[in-house]
């Protein structure tokens, strides 16, 4: 059984003048906060482990790549239970 949760969470953001938003750093719950060093890609996704849909960026985070979706004007990340 897959206990993958949809987990929202804060995100610092640049929106550019020709409308692309970049995520530069997550805020998880605790509060503690990672800063993306790069964004490898993004594109228009569904989660199928934690549901929902969106824009999905895949981001680099010191030596881990992990997704994060931006669903409508919300960010979340799945979380293993």
């Amino acid at each position: 059984m897959d206990n993958t949760q949809k987990v929202y969470v804060a995100v610092n953001e640049d929106r550019l003048i020709d409308g692309t938003i970049l995520p530069r750093a997550i805020t998880w719950e605790d509060g503690v906060r990672y800063d993306i060093d790069c964004v490898l890609g993004c594109q228009r996704a569904a989660s199928f482990k934690g549901g929902g849909t969106g824009i999905r960026y895949e981001v680099r985070i010191g030596e881990r790549v992990t997704y994060l979706w931006l669903e409508e004007n919300r960010w979340f990340v799945e979380r293993r239970g």
